[in-house]
């Protein structure tokens, strides 16, 4: 896509002073910086930056860009709109319009996955930095094995418009092949929380050079993986973060439920109303049968045999490995196993490797989370539900706001196939993005816990309240 630049001599300055105070961040008492904008008149191309813009980075490229958002950035190498196909709805509308800085790079890192850039190094991440800032900072990690443009439609987007900063990090491993980072089960998963923490940390050192001040306000957010993310930091981390916004996190508890408790009935769903009521014994909302055979071609037996060889790796030694093959239907052949796996008799280091990544709902920082009713990747019943009972039981339910969407599912863009029976959460988690704003910085307390209702008419892919 083409950028428009206006041409002056002004605008190039600005920037081009901008960028300096960028370079100057490994300073211990960085300069405030002499503006806040990089203008319109910057060059398209990468501009290389001498010394440590973003703390603790090995590689950093900056950029002046007259637009941060993605209807301005596909096509080129500042998003990747493949990376982020099925998250959103059909016809979602995006803001656009924000003028800023842009900073890719990654930290030092020993494995390769992911090739964005052509650099084949891992821990890569963004920064934005608009031109108008609001004073807030808002960090996430990719969902599932997604990269770090990821989530620019569903989260960049529309924080950069309403003038935060925004920092995205690929979690330090992506793709299916993930598990192989590492030296212990467990490794690649626990790599995703230390790179969020590492990138918070920076991003806001970074934030703080390049403005002049610290953030005032700094939020933690995700979809999926994110979400499990976004669990993790606000218990783990509260120091670092002022609240966070969970979208169907993934749950993972030492001694279930979890992924590894629900897929495997999932993998080896047979027909008929017998296969119905295991699956719904086994937590998936029967009202979502209708998405079973996609995500059975899609999903389970992939997300199943990935995160068992993560976690459980002696499980079935051949599977994976380069047997397993590469297409959906030549992996769910080979690892046929898993659908019989019983993550309940299997070895106690297996439940401490689960135990290593595990949540336990004591958050230290306001925290919504929304879920969808029909999720059928990550079951209400065995994820959301039970990690509010975590967090009651921790005694931090006043930190805690829970809302289920009624038609919800785990991928918006499933909205497009069934629109008679989906809605889809970005609505929801827009409106729940600006309530937890509201509860931590004018004290507006959020709505109780409750189902956001599907209603019966109206536009579903743009409105939703959460008082309702």
């Amino acid at each position: 896509m083409r950028l428009a630049y206006a041409r002056s001599r002004r605008t190039a300055v600005v920037c081009a002073a901008s960028l300096l105070v960028l370079a100057s961040l490994g300073a211990a008492r960085p300069a405030p910086a002499p503006a806040r904008s990089c203008g319109a008149g910057a060059p398209a191309a990468g501009v290389a930056l001498p010394g440590t813009p973003v703390p603790g980075a090995e590689r950093q490229q900056a950029v002046c860009l007259p637009d941060l958002t993605t209807t301005a950035l596909a096509g080129t190498p500042y998003t990747d709109t493949a990376d982020q196909a099925g998250l959103a709805a059909r016809g979602t509308r995006l803001p656009s319009g924000v003028p800023g800085v842009q900073v890719d790079g990654y930290f030092p890192d020993s494995s390769t996955f992911n090739a964005t850039h052509g650099w084949r190094h891992d821990a890569q991440f963004v920064i934005r930095l608009p031109e108008r800032w609001n004073g807030g900072l808002v960090v996430t990690g990719a969902p599932g094995t997604r990269k770090q443009y990821a989530t620019d439609a569903l989260i960049s987007d529309r924080v950069l418009a309403a003038g935060f900063a925004y920092a995205a990090t690929d979690k330090g491993n992506s793709g299916a092949d993930f598990y192989r980072d590492g030296r212990r089960p467990g490794d690649a998963i626990a790599e995703w929380n230390r790179r969020t923490t590492q990138l918070t940390r920076a991003a806001q050192r970074t934030v703080a050079g390049f403005y002049g001040s610290a953030p005032r306000r700094t939020y933690m957010t995700g979809i999926s993986n994110g979400g499990y993310l976004t669990r993790w930091q606000l218990e783990n981390h509260p120091e670092l973060y002022d609240g966070g916004v969970d979208w169907e996190g993934a749950l993972w508890t030492a001694d279930g439920p979890s992924l590894l408790t629900s897929l495997p009935t999932a993998v080896s769903f047979g027909q008929g109303e017998a296969g119905v009521r295991e699956m719904t014994a086994a937590g998936f909302a029967p009202g979502s049968r209708f998405l079973w055979p996609y995500h059975q071609r899609a999903y389970w037996g992939v997300t199943q045999k990935t995160y068992r060889a993560e976690l459980d790796p002696g499980y079935d030694p051949t599977c994976p490995g380069p047997s397993a093959g590469s297409t959906v239907e030549e992996i769910l052949a080979a690892c046929a196993a898993d659908g019989a796996y019983d993550y309940a008799s299997r070895p106690a280091a297996v439940h401490r490797a689960v135990e290593r990544i595990a949540l336990t709902g004591r958050i230290g920082r306001p925290l919504i989370t929304l879920h969808g009713d029909l999720d059928a990747l990550l079951p209400i019943a065995t994820d959301s539900d039970v990690y509010d009972r975590m967090v009651a039981g921790q005694r931090r339910q006043s930190l805690h706001r829970y809302y289920t969407v009624a038609g919800g599912t785990h991928a918006d863009g499933l909205y497009d196939s069934h629109p008679d029976r989906l809605r889809p959460i970005l609505p929801c988690y827009r409106a729940a993005f600006d309530a937890l704003t509201a509860w931590v910085e004018r004290g507006v307390l959020p709505p109780a816990d409750h189902t956001i209702g599907r209603p019966a008419s109206g536009d579903v892919v743009h409105s939703c309240r959460v008082d309702s």
